[in-house]
């Protein structure tokens, strides 16, 4: 008979499971509660008539040593399937050492071993006392895995290099809250593949030793993305050699967002860009003011290109094209969002270039909504051309629109406050995949303008989940499948009312309840006081 602990949406408090460890207990004997004896003992235990254990005839015998039955480790996100045993635990000390099965763990091994104390001793095929072993079971990838902890070592196996980085984070975890991993078998792997924070570097600036420092946070919350929103009306923030004239003066070269990209890279995050179109491109039109979309009247449209040009496709294109051999990873955020052409009540009266450009493109009765449709479609193309996968926000998918977006655009469904707003299950419905970026929880807008408020950390993990889409209702259950995960999203609106610190001290908690819910949306074991707590002792 063994216990183990799997998490489920009806889960055991607490009370209940030390209650049945403790029936174990009973159950199993006395002979498991006394394995771990001393070497003077005799290692079973005499039992008077009443069935009790006698104690010791002999003073110069020692104790039997009994150890409880290990109690899962303490971790964000919390692990998902515990088997407790018996014994010590496995803590660093002076002279253990972390071996790998492949050299290909080599990142990993290094990375474990300096913030633990260890020495790094690269790939070996034998065992001794205090080990850290990582091991690969074949080259099938996936975030699973498995922290064995017995005989004095612990083992973190998995099927890709990810799973054996995500063990030794929670191996790392347990170490910093309670001194030590517990005995007995982590089996662990996550709810949802995209697990992301995003960041908007273009309308404040950030440096790239702070961002460095948030990658390091996140990764040892086991996040897999970093999105960076790096261009708006207000900045263009990474260095460009397609185009220099667009970019501000504060911001980063690509010497630095290279080495962002590849410490993400170490903590198996793949970095998300973002050069968000055909609205929010303000920095670039200021070096371009013949692209800027005009109305009827001439007068200028904020942040809006005007598409019906077609040098507004060539240099959109062309930032692509370019950052794309900057950032490597397999994932493209091409905005989409509020094109004020939209946003008026007439576009075609209003915008009649736009509406000539349409018809021209798609026939007679085509509109400026689908104009821009086929615009993202465009940009989806190029995106996938340098073997992307392209992602939107909701608002840049339309209802009617002939030609409708392109089904390999995942939707990053960020708010149903939009002109024309559809609810999450009409996307849904149609077969789409979902990123959750829900304004109303994981929306962290510097100066709360609108309607936005800082979220709090407690909110997210009483009342979200990857389901809650929009607003604070779930989409039903059977799409569970269709919501790739979500994301924890920074916007600078007023970027002077937070400082880089502030912002860090701001989100931390909120990132920690955010990835505790994508890695399991089922209800948290921990109170959010004891969840707190937990976070204070692995930050």
């Amino acid at each position: 008979m063994s216990q183990h602990r799997r998490r489920t949406p009806a889960r055991q408090s607490a009370g209940r499971r030390a209650a049945v460890a403790g029936a174990t207990v009973v159950a199993l004997g006395a002979g498991l509660a006394v394995w771990g004896c001393d070497a003077g003992s005799s290692g079973s235990a005499d039992r008077s008539s009443g069935g009790v254990a006698a104690a010791p005839t002999s003073p110069s015998l020692s104790p039997s040593r009994s150890y409880p039955l290990s109690e899962e480790p303490g971790t964000i996100p919390a692990v998902r399937e515990h088997t407790p045993a018996r014994g010590p635990g496995w803590k660093p000390a002076d002279g253990h050492r972390v071996v790998v099965s492949d050299a290909a763990l080599a990142d990993e091994g290094r990375l474990v071993a300096g913030e633990l104390g260890m020495t790094y001793a690269g790939q070996q095929d034998d065992r001794k006392a205090g080990d850290l072993r990582l091991e690969t079971e074949g080259d099938q990838g996936g975030e699973s895995y498995t922290l064995t902890v017995r005989d004095g070592r612990a083992t973190v196996s998995a099927p890709g290099e990810s799973g054996v980085f995500y063990g030794t984070r929670t191996l790392k975890q347990a170490v910093k809250a309670d001194g030590a991993a517990p005995e007995g078998v982590v089996r662990d792997e996550p709810a949802k593949e995209r697990r992301g924070f995003m960041l908007d570097i273009a309308r404040k600036h950030y440096s790239a030793d702070w961002i460095k420092d948030r990658i390091r946070e996140i990764g040892d919350l086991k996040y897999n993305e970093l999105g960076l929103h790096f261009s708006d009306d207000q900045g263009f923030r990474i260095e460009s050699s397609s185009h220099p004239e667009i970019v501000s003066a504060d911001h980063l070269t690509k010497a630095q967002v290279k080495e962002i990209v590849a410490l993400a890279n170490e903590r198996h995050i793949t970095v998300v860009p973002e050069i968000d179109s055909p609205g929010h491109l303000g920095a670039v039109i200021a070096a371009h003011p013949d692209l800027q979309l005009r109305n009827a009247r001439g007068t200028a449209t904020k942040g809006a290109i005007d598409i019906s040009q077609p040098g507004a496709a060539e240099i959109v294109d062309d930032l692509i094209d370019e950052y794309s051999d900057v950032f490597p990873g397999d994932q493209w955020h091409l905005g989409g969002d509020e094109y004020q052409a939209l946003t008026v009540s007439d576009p075609e009266t209003s915008y009649p270039q736009l509406a000539a450009a349409a018809r021209e493109k798609y026939g007679s009765g085509a509109t400026v909504e689908d104009l821009t449709a086929g615009w993202l479609n465009d940009r989806a193309a190029t995106v996938q051309k340098n073997d992307r996968t392209p992602r939107a926000w909701n608002d840049g998918f339309f209802k009617d629109s002939d030609p409708a977006a392109a089904e390999s655009i995942k939707v990053a469904y960020w708010t149903g406050k939009e002109i024309g707003a559809r609810q999450p299950a009409e996307y849904l419905a149609e077969g789409r995949d979902v990123i959750n970026y829900n304004d109303e929880f994981l929306y962290y807008v510097l100066g709360q303008p609108q309607t936005f408020v800082y979220p709090t950390g407690e909110r997210i993990y009483e009342q979200w989940t990857p389901r809650v889409i929009r607003g604070t209702s779930p989409v039903d259950a059977k799409y569970d499948d269709q919501i790739l995960g979500g994301s924890f999203a920074v916007w600078g609106d007023y970027p002077s009312a937070q400082t880089q610190d502030q912002v860090a001290d701001g989100i931390r908690l909120p990132l920690a309840a955010t990835v505790q819910k994508l890695w399991d949306p089922g209800d948290p074991e921990l109170t959010w006081t004891q969840f707190r707590a937990l976070a204070d002792r692995v930050d």
